[in-house]
């Protein structure tokens, strides 16, 4: 099976290319930078830097769209909301472009999407994919970010949404937290109440997989664990694996001077479960929170 990933050298990108080859698939990566990629795994992949680079006689059976600019590494201004944005239309319009240029098209295309799908929620309810999103910012990127996925739906392609919460491993979010939690400065943000949605990276990678393979699966799926906690929670569970008490709250208007109107990501939150995933039979092999943490320290 011949897979190509956009996003290739991100987070989750490099894991599931990891994940394909140790199960003996052809990848293909598209990167802005395929050198530093090339690089980590060599020969055993082929690099691109730009989907036209990819001729139409190409055989791909899956791609994995995962591209975009990472959500919270800066102050959301306007500007900044639209490089948000475009990075990510701007690629699966590409993802697009191509399908519709290659003479065999791919099997399904997994498209990356997130939990911002269903805006802020004030309240514990859980949702799930049938949930229906609250107006906001996030909300439009989600929701346009699938429609544009859609669209290669008329080619005769399968598509599957990933709508991801936090991820769980070595780097990406938890990389950034940990920090203040390690000199005993961390602790809940804000309130400590918002629900907190997560899933560890080796679950995000076989779900990802797990889509590709069940040929009858289509449509929004949550990727998050089935057991969301609170912000609290997670702060508390986080200091216990590492030692470390985890009692200094951080404010919430400390992180809205920060990260302006991106700071709503951890200052509310959803309560996300994957119904979808588990009525189709896949199975997490980190359910739980303690469990996930340990594995990603």
């Amino acid at each position: 099976m011949n897979v190509l990933i956009t996003g290739a050298s991100g987070f989750i990108g490099s894991a599931l290319i990891r994940h394909l080859l140790d199960t003996d698939r052809t990848v293909i990566g598209l990167s802005r930078k395929p050198e530093p990629l090339a690089r980590r795994f060599g020969n055993r992949i082929k690099t691109v830097a730009e989907l036209k680079q990819i001729d139409a006689d190409t055989r791909i059976d899956a791609v994995v769209n995962l591209a975009g600019e990472p959500i919270l590494d800066r102050r959301w201004s306007e500007k900044r909301k639209q490089v948000l944005y475009n990075s990510r239309l701007d690629t699966t319009a590409a993802v697009v472009e191509l399908i519709q240029r290659l003479k065999t098209k791919p099997a399904v295309l997994v498209s990356g999407s997130a939990i911002g799908y269903y805006g802020s929620q004030p309240d514990d309810r859980m949702l799930d994919e049938n949930s229906e999103g609250r107006n906001g910012f996030t909300h439009k990127l989600c929701a346009d970010w699938e429609g544009r996925a859609l669209e290669v739906q008329r080619l005769g392609v399968r598509v599957c949404l990933l709508r991801t919460g936090v991820v769980l491993g070595h780097g990406g979010a938890l990389k950034r937290m940990l920090p203040p939690f390690k000199m005993a400065l961390g602790g809940p943000i804000g309130s400590g109440r918002q629900w907190f949605s997560w899933i560890q990276l080796e679950d995000m990678v076989s779900l990802i997989d797990f889509l590709i393979q069940h040929q009858v699966l289509s449509g929004a799926f949550n990727a998050t664990a089935p057991e969301p906690v609170t912000n609290a929670e997670f702060s508390k569970q986080l200091g216990k694996v590492l030692g470390r008490p985890a009692i200094l709250p951080m404010p919430a208007f400390v992180m809205r001077l920060a990260l302006g109107e991106g700071a709503e990501l951890l200052c509310e939150g959803q309560r996300v479960v994957p119904v979808r995933l588990q009525q189709a039979g896949f199975e997490f092999r980190y359910p739980q929170l303690d469990k996930a943490l340990a594995a990603s320290l």
